[in-house]
């Protein structure tokens, strides 16, 4: 079955989410929203105006595209490395800026609090029955060189300031932006050797790979922290170990390359890492920030207004 050429088709990967969005619509516009994921059957319409590939694992639905009509893509995540190679001549993409921002700058404050703390020292202590007073590195009074000042730069800016830290902002260009001084990124060099916390928010990417090198880690002083929540291939994974496994500086991150990280790797052991599973944006916030983002897009396209988010046009 087609549908009315007014009416704006939607594919949702899944049937919860679809509802989700569902709920949010506004009646009075002509949005018909279907559930396909792209990957496991034929596309159900040869129009489908918007497509909303999985979360993760979404290759195979973006490479499905050639199959089928459609307007615009929109992404479930921040980052879009690679995506551009996959999508067919004349495609649109927007990602989704504004739904992981907050919950990704949780996970790098907490990140960093729970190695400069130690918690995992605590935790084992407890699964062992110990009771240990210790004196631990903590956060105040700390410089934080924050690697990348975009929309997840900024969030965790906003909630790492409180914690009386000195944080000093690195992007692209030297600039002042909300009230705050931003460094350029050729000042790098001269910023690491003063860092104690090295945090890196940037997207992957070809510019951005290895930008955390063998020459930039060994930059860091002793006993310095280096929290990733950007992409993994930006750190060097071999120098990383080198200098974890030497117990000269400690790292926290959620992203690795390569990922998942294996079993066996040096990382899983190693004293003075902490591993999370690629999980900065996965909080109970982001179904909901998601189905909004989606029903805005499909608002919008309904009213012939354009879309938000546009990252790429092939």
């Amino acid at each position: 079955m087609s549908a009315s050429p007014d009416t704006v088709v939607l594919s949702i990967p899944n049937a919860e989410l679809a509802d989700d969005v569902r709920a949010l619509l506004d009646p009075a516009l002509a949005i018909e929203v279907i559930e396909w994921d792209g990957a496991n059957e034929p596309a159900p319409r040869e129009r489908i105006d918007i497509v909303v590939p999985p979360y993760m694992g979404n290759g195979a639905a973006l490479q499905a595209l050639t199959s089928v009509e459609h307007r615009l893509v929109q992404g479930q995540s921040i980052g879009y490395d690679g995506v551009e190679d996959t999508l067919p001549a004349g495609t649109v993409f927007a990602n989704a800026a504004s739904v992981h921002e907050t919950a990704t700058a949780e996970l790098a404050l907490a990140l960093t609090l729970a190695a400069q703390r130690e918690l995992p020292r605590m935790v084992r202590n407890q699964d062992g029955g110990v009771w240990e007073s210790f004196e631990a590195t903590g956060l105040a009074d700390k410089r934080v060189v924050l690697l990348g000042f975009g929309g997840v730069g900024k969030a965790i800016a906003d909630r790492i300031l409180p914690f009386e830290v000195d944080l000093v902002p690195v992007a692209s260009r030297a600039r002042r932006e909300d009230g705050i001084d931003v460094r350029a990124i050729d000042e790098l060099p001269e910023l690491l050797p003063t860092a104690d916390v090295l945090l890196v928010a940037l997207p992957g990417g070809s510019e951005t790979r290895h930008l955390v090198d063998e020459a930039a880690l060994a930059a860091l002083p002793d006993g310095a922290l280096v929290v990733n929540v950007g992409r993994g291939p930006i750190v060097d994974t071999d120098a990383l170990v080198d200098h974890v496994s030497r117990g000269r500086i400690r790292v926290a991150s959620d992203v690795f390359d390569p990922e998942p990280l294996p079993e066996g790797h040096p990382l899983w052991s190693l004293p003075g890492a902490l591993i999370a599973p690629h999980v900065g944006g996965r909080s109970g916030a982001m179904r909901p920030r998601v189905a909004k983002l989606i029903a805005t897009q499909a608002e919008r396209m309904a009213r012939g207004e354009e879309p938000l988010n546009v990252v790429i046009r092939t």
